[in-house]
């Protein structure tokens, strides 16, 4: 039986915040945003509704019926010789070049790692072609591995074969790159090397044909 998939709302948003804070609680990029575990519980649910909002004005969430996986993605449109980092998908979907510093002084003010990784993932982000970009995926933790986050891209993935259109994406762990991998997605390059930290992997898909 297929999975129910619907488009969230502002109704969803609580949910929303509750769903991603447990799902990247233990991820190693939020662990290095947040490296004290305190600090990061205190801190983390800020963060991730800061996202869920700037992708309900600006984007799109879906999410499956039963709130189990959630899905944030961003429409980018191409921005031909405009450098990387210049305009939208920044870090914080608001396509401000001082986005990064005003999700830090909004979500943690003192904490230089939240302002950036976004100005990473902003400088590695690719410019020259329209795309959607696929920007968080969130999966209950006692429901990952059920094939919760394919299903919830599936529809989008479709869409982008039927128009033509490129999808983007950062891996945040090698496993979640092997999945990407099977979906279509390439790496472009060597990867955002957190200092001190993990690597993220830039990765894209170019439209699969039929």
């Amino acid at each position: 039986m297929g999975v129910a998939i619907r488009r969230a709302t502002e109704h969803d948003r609580a949910d929303l915040v509750r769903l991603l804070d447990e799902a990247f609680m233990d991820d190693p990029v939020s662990g290095w945003v947040f490296p004290g575990l305190a600090h990061r519980r205190r801190r983390h649910a800020a963060l991730m509704a800061a996202f869920i909002d700037i992708s309900l004005s600006e984007g799109y969430v879906d999410i499956t019926e039963d709130g189990a996986a959630a899905a944030l993605w961003l429409s980018i449109p191409a921005q031909p010789g405009g450098p990387a980092g210049s305009d939208e998908g920044d870090g914080d979907g608001d396509g401000d070049d001082d986005g990064p510093a005003q999700l830090r002084a909004a979500v943690d003010p003192d904490n230089e790692r939240v302002e950036e990784i976004g100005r990473l993932t902003s400088g590695a982000h690719p410019r020259e072609r329209a795309h959607e970009y696929l920007w968080m995926i969130a999966v209950d933790p006692a429901r990952q591995g059920q094939g919760l986050g394919t299903a919830l891209m599936a529809p989008v993935l479709d869409r982008c074969d039927r128009e033509g259109v490129a999808a983007y994406l950062e891996a945040s762990s090698a496993r979640s790159r092997e999945l990407y991998e099977r979906l279509g997605f390439a790496c472009t390059g060597s990867g955002i090397a957190l200092p001190d930290g993990p690597t993220m992997w830039p990765m894209w898909r170019n439209p699969q044909g039929s």
